[in-house]
């Protein structure tokens, strides 16, 4: 079990991946709003951006693929550690979850860094019920652990993430696919997550679930109007993230 509690300010933070590694005081969002800052995807080793990275249109939203680019823990930690230790607000660090060793190397090494205040936990799209669960031991420590879980698969994992006393569930944005026209002759598939407000009636029935399930939810996907932010909130969820709309310069 974590033996610190994460307390928000605010109920607002942003989704990992929308602003960066760790939070800008002279950007376009207003730091204050937030209740925690969420850093883009870590993972232990460097990733490089997936081959044939997509960014896809269609109505009510878009497709991005990217592979979660990052430097590696090593070098994120040496370029950003200090300005965590100066955030104005809590710090997560999102780790992406690729196997158990990973994660634990991850852990230990972040639970020494001043300013760190707890981990997003990412696990993988296609994710077994007890893969999740190796994950989830793994990851908790001295530092609260949000546990980011697929979409789609909230009605699986729902009932078996409450037994590992995570501080809360966080929702990562559904996958899809697109067909992406070459030439008048043929056409290829993309892969990838979906954003857009196309997505709020899937992400509200997550919370839903979640919220019905006893789990401790932040809300996320599709978040585009302060309506729906109450609505999240009405709904159970204690923390609500945004994504796509952070990138318009703010909310």
């Amino acid at each position: 079990m974590p033996k610190f509690d994460l307390i928000l300010s605010h109920p607002l933070m942003n989704a990992a991946g929308t602003l960066g590694f760790a939070p800008d005081l002279h950007g376009p969002v207003d730091l204050a709003r937030l209740g925690a800052f969420v850093t883009n995807p870590v993972s232990l080793a460097p990733r490089s951006p997936a081959d044939g990275g997509r960014l896809l249109n269609f109505p009510g939203g878009f497709l991005l693929h990217t592979g979660h680019p990052n430097p590696g823990m090593k070098s994120v930690l040496r370029r950003y550690a200090r300005q965590w230790a100066r955030s104005p607000v809590p710090v997560l660090v999102h780790l992406l979850a690729q196997d158990v060793i990973e994660i634990s190397s991850m852990v230990k090494e972040l639970e020494s860094v001043e300013g760190v205040r707890g981990i997003e936990l990412g696990l993988p799209p296609q994710v077994t019920a007890q893969a999740a669960g190796e994950l989830i031991r793994t990851a908790l420590g001295e530092l609260p652990v949000v546990v980011r879980i697929p979409m789609e698969k909230v009605s699986e994992l729902a009932p078996m993430v409450i037994e590992y006393g995570v501080t809360a569930v966080s929702l990562a944005p559904p996958r899809g696919a697109l067909p992406t026209s070459t030439d008048e002759n043929t056409s290829t598939i993309s892969y990838g997550r979906l954003y857009g407000p196309s997505i709020f009636p899937l992400a509200l029935a997550a919370v839903q679930i979640l919220v019905a399930n006893g789990v401790p939810t932040i809300g996320a996907g599709g978040i585009y109007h302060p309506e729906q932010i109450a609505a999240m909130l009405a709904a159970g969820a204690q923390g609500v993230q945004l994504d796509a709309v952070l990138w318009r310069g703010g909310f």
